[in-house]
């Protein structure tokens, strides 16, 4: 089993020494498809909602046109975070791990210290929510953001707890959320000021304005970073969608088990080791269709999340930037019910603040579920006597402890500047994973599967592409942020 300590990978097997299983039947496209939907609903709480509309109200179109390479860029990556755990039916993290203990473990730390700030996002759903209720009635605007955010987490936290399969909830609610917000976006796009300005924000999304509107604030290029980094799913959040893959049992993820809820009646064990597919027709021609699905799941993400993004954009081009309003602070929910007020007045101004409730609120359920499946997983892989509490114990042990973390960080700032403080740390992750993926699935893994089950070098060029990008992008805010 090892020693107990960071000194082993707490892996017993290499991947050359795991099992060979048959793939499993893939069960048809809509009982499949799920966890690119998370991926969209957990981003649509942080780029589109808060930093694109704020950098689209503040400078116009002059950074639009970086909006749809921004999103694009994480296919690859998504791709291969999928493609690791859809293989071995293992999470990401027991992947880099394999790669380099040291590695893991310096990701697993920095991913740890990004994540005590992600209480932000309920308090930023908590603006919405005081706003449209004015309640605790004598409150200050920050007093009744935190009542709205605790109780937020409340009831998320008891609807985990009587859930069955926690990751089916998850997936039912953010599936609601994905629809409310696209629908509700696509109606607020119709009305006539949306339309007049539809012809000039195409443009911009094609080429930048010649002049910028107004004087660039340095104080704003962590806002562009976290704008673009997270015009999808950026930072340590794109990691999650290995562990929805495993838990939603997608290719070999379906013999690994998933972890249920304290009332579940028959309580599953999670594995953290895996299986290899082995060298067989059927399996060849399951792995066609596994890998299609892939591709097909991460667009879904990625391309609704784009659709939402500029719709955003579009809505504050239109309603915001020719009335100067800027989203910020404590009112970064609030400026935006804008939107829906010129369509529907009062009515149409509560029903934006309910679906940015939702939208921000909901990113706090699907990070909190995931970090603690990250940090129960980690510490299994890592801690071999951590192993005497199934990984069911120590998921509840740590959301209860997450929980606690959060709701003290979101009273310490305004929501804004607790989700930079993250993006910031996210970024490093971000330009590294590209990198760390081809190693791992391109290199190390690739020598253990069959030919047919070997990513090709299509695939490497493109991983290639996203991290010039990151790294350049980091390079170019170093630049604007300290020498400029």
């Amino acid at each position: 089993m090892g020693t107990l300590g960071l000194g082993g990978s707490g892996l017993n097997r290499t991947l050359a020494e795991l099992p060979r299983h048959r793939l499993p039947r893939f069960p048809g496209w809509w009982v499949a498809l799920g966890p690119g939907i998370i991926w969209m609903a957990l981003a649509q709480g942080s780029g589109e909602l808060i930093w694109w509309p704020y950098m689209i109200a503040k400078y116009g179109l002059t950074f639009l046109c970086l909006l749809i390479p921004a999103c694009l860029l994480q296919y690859p990556v998504t791709v291969e975070i999928g493609r690791y755990t859809l293989l071995t039916g293992e999470s990401i993290f027991s992947g880099f791990i394999r790669l380099n203990r040291y590695f893991g473990i310096f990701l697993w730390l920095l991913m740890t210290l990004s994540f005590l700030w992600f209480g932000a996002f309920a308090s930023a759903g908590g603006t919405a929510l005081a706003a449209m209720t004015g309640f605790p009635q004598g409150w200050t605007p920050r007093g009744q953001t935190l009542f709205w955010g605790y109780a937020t987490i409340a009831v998320f936290i008891l609807a985990i707890v009587f859930s069955g399969v926690i990751y089916q909830l998850i997936e039912n609610f953010m599936k609601v959320v994905a629809l409310v917000t696209i629908f509700g976006l696509l109606w607020a796009c119709t009305t006539p000021e949306v339309i007049a300005a539809l012809s000039s924000f195409s443009e911009g999304l094609l080429w930048p304005p010649s002049d910028m509107p107004r004087t660039w604030d340095p104080a704003d290029a962590t806002k562009l970073l976290t704008a673009i980094t997270f015009a999808g799913l950026g930072g340590f959040w794109i990691l999650f969608y290995s562990y929805w893959m495993r838990d939603k049992g997608s290719g070999m993820a379906g013999h690994m088990g998933r972890i249920t809820g304290p009332l579940a009646k028959k309580p599953e064990v999670v594995s953290t080791e895996g299986m290899l597919p082995i060298d067989h027709r059927s399996n060849r021609q399951a792995w066609r269709i596994w890998k299609r699905f892939l591709k097909t799941d991460v667009l879904v993400g990625i391309l609704g999340n784009l659709l939402t993004t500029m719709m955003m954009c579009l809505l504050a081009w239109a309603l915001l930037y020719p009335q100067g309003l800027i989203p910020q602070d404590y009112e970064i929910a609030v400026v935006q019910s804008r939107f829906f007020e010129v369509s529907w007045g009062t009515f149409g101004r509560i029903l934006f603040l309910l679906i940015a409730a939702a939208f921000l609120a909901d990113t706090w359920l699907a990070t909190a579920d995931a970090v603690s499946r990250t940090q129960a997983d980690v510490l299994h892989i890592l801690f071999p006597a951590a192993r005497r509490w199934p990984m069911r114990k120590w998921y509840f042990l740590i959301l209860g402890l997450l929980t606690l973390i959060t709701g003290f960080t979101m009273s310490l700032e305004a929501p804004g500047t607790l989700i930079l403080i993250s993006a910031l740390i996210g970024f490093i992750g971000t330009v590294i994973f590209p990198l760390a993926l081809y190693q791992l699935n391109h290199r190390l893994l690739a020598k253990e599967l069959p030919a047919w089950a070997r990513p090709s070098r299509f695939s490497a060029a493109l991983l290639g592409v996203s991290f010039i990008a990151y790294a350049a992008l980091a390079v170019t805010y170093l630049w604007f942020r300290f020498f400029t």
